[in-house]
């Protein structure tokens, strides 16, 4: 993240993570920058058009345009899999022409501060964790929007510095998350461009009908 930017903290640097291309449930494609990806094999992972958990695998034969056949609403995770080796170069994810998705290149998964509650679900919260590289620093907000909703508001907010160590907040009480809801984790550089990372631990548990 460059210094006095805000982005969220996913596989693109210096952007806040384009919900708006989720308009619709739609089909994605994918794109491989290096040819020694041809051919394998990657997992995505999201949610359909009903907001329940859905997969699909999808083959790189083709430089771009590689379409899965699964419809998401959301995509928040993807992988290398099927005994394919870890990726050589970016792997994008798109909708259209926005990417929703990166695996960078020799990661092998995706690596997004993001998540969309399931259907049918509640979501709580039990940890948080952040890092800045070395000598930099950084403000760090759990932002969440509510089904229905249009605006993101702040859930949790934390400080975050690389020579002070990770930031490590364990929730007393599980902040509890409604089924259908977006979370996207972002930070603002304040002193240097810095390597920023978070995660969070989610217990999901299903809503009583």
């Amino acid at each position: 993240m460059s210094q006095n930017n805000t982005g969220t903290v996913w596989d693109v640097n210096d952007t806040e993570y384009p919900w708006s291309a989720w308009a619709t449930a739609t089909t994605v494609t994918v794109d491989r920058a290096s040819a020694s990806d041809a051919d394998k094999q990657l997992v995505i992972e999201g949610l359909d058009e009903n907001y329940e958990a859905a997969t699909d695998t999808v083959t790189l034969t083709n430089a771009t345009g590689n379409a899965s056949t699964q419809t998401f609403i959301r995509v928040f995770r993807a992988y290398m899999t099927n005994g394919s080796a870890t990726n050589v170069g970016n792997v994008d994810i798109k909708v259209s022409t926005t990417v929703v998705a990166r695996i960078t290149a020799g990661k092998g998964q995706t690596l997004m501060a993001i998540y969309t509650v399931p259907a049918g679900h509640s979501a709580y919260i039990l940890k948080g964790v952040a890092t800045c590289q070395d000598g930099a620093d950084a403000t760090g907000d759990m932002f969440v929007r509510y089904f229905g909703e249009s605006a993101f508001r702040v859930g949790h907010s934390f400080e975050v510095c690389g020579d002070g160590g990770p930031y490590d907040h364990s929730f007393g009480v599980p902040y509890k998350i409604p089924a259908k809801a977006d979370i996207d984790v972002r930070a603002t550089v304040r002193s240097n461009n810095a390597r920023i990372t978070a995660a969070f631990d989610i217990m999901l548990i299903a809503d009583k009908s």
